[in-house]
């Protein structure tokens, strides 16, 4: 594993808490542990409305259960539920080490 794939896994292990991932019609669900990094200046002038919310995972948790992540899944974080807009797979080299979720909502 290269250096930045050690330092994002790292990151998203300490800094993340545990959410749950399923399908729109609840068929699958699987709990991960996912890190939203703050939002970025530009974000916040727009309002935090109009700002994706954007999770970064590992995939140490899709790997295992063979769960792949889509567009339309449900993000629970807590009490707040959002919708999967994109998932995004983040590769080391040829390995995939982990996803980028964005998501909208927040209801």
């Amino acid at each position: 594993m290269s250096v930045g794939a050690s330092r994002r896994r790292r990151q998203i292990l300490r800094a993340g808490r545990s959410m749950v991932l399923s399908r729109a019609d609840l068929s699958e669900s699987l709990t991960v542990t996912g890190y939203a990094p703050p939002p970025q200046a530009a974000q916040l002038a727009e309002g935090a409305g109009k700002a994706p919310f954007i999770v970064q995972i590992t995939a140490d948790e899709t790997t295992r259960s063979g769960y792949t992540p889509r567009a339309r899944d449900e993000l629970r974080d807590g009490p707040k539920t959002y919708t999967l807009t994109d998932a995004s797979p983040v590769h080391d080299r040829v390995t995939l080490c982990g996803w980028t979720l964005i998501a909208s909502g927040g209801s």
